[in-house]
């Protein structure tokens, strides 16, 4: 059976682990930091900031990616001028990327506007690149980890590439996104190579958290697999919430479909699966088990292919971020119009209820593997 790149040998911190990594990486003099994070309206936004300042102080210089759609809530625009502010604060050598998502017809192209502002960006004086994952939506976030990734190995000399976030369920629930009517692929993840390739056996793979069942609907019917099976969080902080995921999507199909297993998903209790919510390999680990599981299974029939699709929360978003970077699978989403924020419950969560994860992807950890 084929292993992961970071199957076995990855290193990940979480929580205090990742601070402790920080500051005993960073505290060498001559490490030079790039970080690049966004610059919204989200209360994560200057957190990690705030902690890498601290230990770089001005071996740190930051690249903000504001993302802007139209007509925005203008309490949106109030929120992400004051955590900009704050991250100004911290950061003295501060660059700001502003990223149109949407063209004037409605086409989706922040995924192309993102690549071509940080092809311009110089990395010859930097050890290290920290790409934070915390305000940046999935259409920017992975085109940005993808061309930093695949240039940190091509480029003259190396240099890190660590993925980095403050996750934190309760706060994505407080955000609600109104979506397109269209699923769009993720750049740098289309689906090119499977157009023509009719006879591959298609599976779906979308990383689901609560409240996505019309998103589930929407991007089945553009892609139309032959078998579905989603991936549900467990263990998770709340238990039960994998379980009322699974209620959720099997009465969405009862009600649109008829019978929970006589629809047009062909979905059944054994298609689902489950990975841990807190830790990204996991996520990782399943799908590469399955991908190949299916490999000899389809090969006489034309093939197996695969397409990520990340609705989860932000932990498990990078666990499908690292199967689709090694195995090159395509990922389709359906990008946001607008947000709607509950922002009371937003306010009474505290800062100290998120979790930090890190992810080592690239660079002197792995030198003896090249």
């Amino acid at each position: 059976m084929e292993m992961g790149q970071w199957h076995e040998k990855c290193v990940a911190h979480y929580d205090e682990s990742v601070t402790e990594f920080f500051s005993l990486h960073f505290k060498e003099q001559s490490r030079n930091c790039l970080l690049i994070g966004g610059a919204g309206f989200d209360p994560r936004s200057a957190g990690l900031t705030k902690h890498l300042s601290t230990i770089l102080g001005n071996r740190l210089t930051a690249y903000m990616i504001k993302e802007e759609r139209q007509d925005p809530d203008p309490e949106l625009v109030i929120r992400a001028a004051n955590n900009l502010a704050q991250i100004k604060k911290y950061c003295s050598s501060l660059n700001i990327i502003d990223i149109n998502i949407f063209a004037s017809d409605g086409a989706v192209i922040g995924g192309h506007n993102i690549i071509r502002a940080v092809q311009k960006i110089d990395f010859a004086p930097y050890t290290d690149v920290v790409i934070d994952l915390s305000a940046l939506s999935t259409g920017i976030s992975y085109p940005v980890v993808s061309f930093i990734y695949q240039t940190a190995k091509k480029y003259t000399h190396d240099f890190n590439v660590h993925i980095a976030l403050l996750s934190n369920p309760a706060l994505d629930g407080s955000i609600k996104s109104e979506p397109n009517d269209q699923p769009s692929d993720v750049r740098g993840f289309d689906r090119k190579n499977l157009y023509g390739d009719n006879e591959k056996a298609l599976l779906w793979l979308p990383v689901v958290s609560e409240n996505k069942q019309h998103l589930l609907k929407i991007i089945h019917s553009n892609i139309e697999p032959h078998d579905t099976c989603p991936i549900l969080p467990f263990p998770s902080e709340d238990p039960k919430k994998g379980d009322r995921i699974a209620y959720s999507i099997f009465s969405s199909i009862y009600t649109g479909w008829g019978g929970p297993l006589d629809n047009e998903w062909g979905l059944e209790a054994q298609n689902y699966l489950y990975a841990d919510e807190r830790k990204p390999l996991d996520i990782y680990r399943t799908i590469l088990r399955i991908a190949d599981d299916r490999a000899p299974v389809f090969d006489a029939f034309g093939g197996s292919t695969i397409i990520l699709s990340p609705l989860g929360s932000k932990i498990p978003s990078i666990g499908a971020l690292m199967a689709a970077l090694e195995r090159e699978f395509p990922v389709v989403y359906i990008e946001t119009i607008a947000y709607n924020v509950d922002w009371s419950r937003v306010d009474s969560i505290s800062s100290t209820e998120s979790r930090m994860a890190h992810i080592w992807l690239y660079g002197d950890a792995y030198l003896h593997d090249k």
